[in-house]
């Protein structure tokens, strides 16, 4: 079901991205407890972090980032400083990383090009993959979506994204981090 807007065909939330602590324990979580199916895992490169995706129903997924790099919770530290192809992922844990809104495949590039008509500062076109570096300049049989990301006016990152393929049993292949693994940032 779709919401009709003369403006953009908006298919309801790709994914909501939240960030955590404890990958294992998420899993255990929205997985064993609330039963959402774990249907995605990707492993960042760089020694970033991982990125696991629960599907929630009807096409809908919540996803969960395991940052290596997090601060620790805070209240008002909720979203990233910018767009991602800027380098800036990180947010504190139990926070809103960024809310995916699921377009249509056929009008995804034409949705970036008007975004960016209409002045809206918008990452590059992402057509993210399982390659070393997450994502390819073209799309091809490997990409699992394609996406791109933008601010509201008062920072929460928000991104039109897209799933280009079906996932299976293979796409879930990453060991989960625990609280562990994290490199806390320390007080000067």
């Amino acid at each position: 079901m779709s919401t009709s807007n003369s403006k953009y065909e908006l298919r309801g939330i790709n994914h909501l991205a939240l960030v955590c602590s404890d990958m294992q324990r998420t899993i255990d979580f929205y997985s064993g407890v609330l039963g959402m199916p774990l249907i995605k895992t990707i492993e960042l490169p760089g020694d970033l972090g991982q990125h696991f995706f629960f599907d929630c129903g009807n096409g809908n997924t919540i996803a969960f980032f395991w940052l290596t790099d997090s601060p620790e919770a805070a209240p008002g530290l909720a979203a990233p400083k910018g767009l991602p192809d800027e380098g800036e992922l990180a947010s504190a844990v139990g926070s809103m990383n960024h809310v995916a809104f699921a377009v249509p495949v056929e009008q995804f590039d034409e949705y970036y090009s008007r975004m960016q008509a209409e002045g809206i500062k918008v990452s590059r076109l992402l057509n993210h993959d399982d390659s070393p570096s997450g994502v390819s300049r073209h799309v091809h049989p490997g990409t699992f979506v394609r996406s791109f990301y933008f601010q509201d006016p008062d920072g929460v990152l928000l991104e039109f994204a897209c799933w280009t393929r079906t996932f299976t049993d293979a796409d879930v292949a990453h060991e989960p981090k625990t609280a562990a693994d994290r490199r806390v940032p320390t007080a000067p």
